[in-house]
């Protein structure tokens, strides 16, 4: 079979049929269990802190979950646009499944296989937040359209370079349905998007002028710029924002567009509040505002946390976000005074922006986890192995080994693509669903 067949199998959905089977040798599922699907688990009776579960696990909360989604749907309602939320935080069907039915309009993803994971799994609006360039990508997504009648995907260009490959791959080929794409607008120093006004109109020209695209849209990320302070993220963000109006104004006058309905986007998981109200900018046609916001459906106990402390001062939706994304271990070791080793390292759980944050603690065979003390903290990860310490004056009340300790993470996206599934848990964390994961 080659890439292209195997594209479209993907599509048709058989790609998730075994993916979602749990065996013996995942990560976290019990060592002598038989295999089961992730729908068969919510109803086995489990619990993470029964002695069944083989830790580290990371799990999902369920209320804080159904909260997130809630909240987000209400956030964008309230400003009259749209959620498209970036798939790749998590790459689980499953969640895909429950944002699109609390209202999302579809989904974002970062690649072309990520594509085949969102089709599989059933989404049909899909935005391709990245350039694509490479002819085994356009083909895959050429084969996908055709397999799908329903299926919309639209991808983003920010120079004629990438033009040019995009326009001689559709050459070549015989093509009749041109790429629906979107004008990146980027900043200076930060990533991908064109960087003037000027370079924008040009390139926003050249893509009317090609048989290969049509420009239904502006796009833009605002999420590498954030500080946690609000006056100097709302200058950045307003900035941007008003660069983006300004192009979106110029190409509709000119009648660049293509489309009925122009989509206009953005929207990390840090200031999206200070970009949602600017997608929607007054045009000669109808303007969709989409938000790509990942993170929202889990937040964190970190970094995530932290802005979201920013945005509430700035939001009139009550208490915000919860952090709905644990990783449980055990104690392993208490080499020294002061020190105790975990079984969790950097194959397990997030790193990148800080170290996981201690929350809960829950000795062998107890089932009710309590507060850690405020001074236990973890300062470093191996691969497999966990530093946990605290103050020499909470030494009585130090961990034991054998006991079980939770953590709350910094940054969602690298945790997620740790594991292949996380149990979704009750508040008593009784398992009541299961998710599977596809990076």
């Amino acid at each position: 079979m080659d890439a292209t067949s195997k594209i479209v199998e993907a599509g048709r959905g058989s790609l998730l049929d075994s993916a979602n089977m749990l065996r013996t040798g995942v990560k976290g599922f019990p060592h002598d269990q038989a295999p089961l699907s992730s729908a068969e688990i919510g109803g086995l009776g489990w619990n993470l802190l029964d002695g069944r579960l083989p830790l580290p696990l990371a799990v999902l909360k369920r209320t804080a979950l159904e909260h997130n989604l809630r909240w987000m749907q209400q956030f964008v309602r309230s400003r009259g646009i749209d959620l498209a939320p970036h798939g790749k935080t998590t790459m689980s069907p499953q969640l895909f499944a429950r944002q699109l039915e609390a209202g999302a309009w579809g989904l974002t993803v970062a690649n072309v296989t990520q594509l085949c994971i969102a089709v599989a799994a059933g989404v049909r609006r899909v935005l391709l937040a990245n350039q694509v360039l490479a002819d085994e990508d356009l083909a895959g997504i050429q084969a996908m359209l055709k397999a799908h009648a329903d299926l919309r995907v639209v991808f983003l260009v920010d120079s004629n370079a990438q033009l040019a490959l995009v326009e001689g791959w559709f050459s070549t080929h015989q093509v009749r349905v041109p790429f629906e794409v979107m004008l990146e607008i980027g900043m200076l120093n930060a990533r991908t998007g064109c960087r003037t006004h000027d370079e924008a109109m040009l390139l926003a020209r050249a893509l009317h002028a090609s048989a290969a695209v049509r420009l239904v849209g502006i796009e833009c990320y605002e999420g590498l710029g954030v500080s946690g302070r609000t006056e100097r993220d709302a200058s950045y963000a307003d900035a941007l924002m008003a660069r983006v109006e300004a192009i979106a104004r110029c190409c509709d006058a000119e009648g660049l567009f293509e489309a009925e309905e122009v989509l206009v986007s953005a929207g990390g998981s840090s200031i999206f509040d200070l970009v949602a109200g600017r997608l929607k900018p007054s045009l000669g046609r109808p303007v969709r505002g989409l938000l790509r916001s990942g993170c929202y459906i889990t937040h964190d106990h970190g970094h995530c946390q932290r802005m979201g402390v920013a945005m509430r001062g700035r939001t009139e939706l009550g208490e915000g976000l919860q952090p709905a994304l644990e990783v449980w271990t055990h104690v392993q070791s208490r080499p020294e005074p002061g020190l105790a080793i975990l079984a969790v390292g950097r194959r397990d759980i997030s790193f990148d922006i800080e170290m996981p944050v201690p929350l809960a603690r829950a000795a062998r065979d107890v089932r009710m986890p309590r507060k850690v003390p405020p001074s236990w903290r973890i300062t470093a990860l191996n691969d497999q192995h966990g530093y946990l310490r605290w103050d020499a004056h909470h030494e009585g009340d130090a961990p034991t080994v054998g006991e079980r300790v939770g953590l709350g993470i910094s940054h969602p996206c690298t945790t997620f693509d740790k594991w292949q599934w996380m149990p979704v848990v009750e508040d008593d964390y009784r398992v009541s669903d299961a998710v599977t994961i596809h990076f």
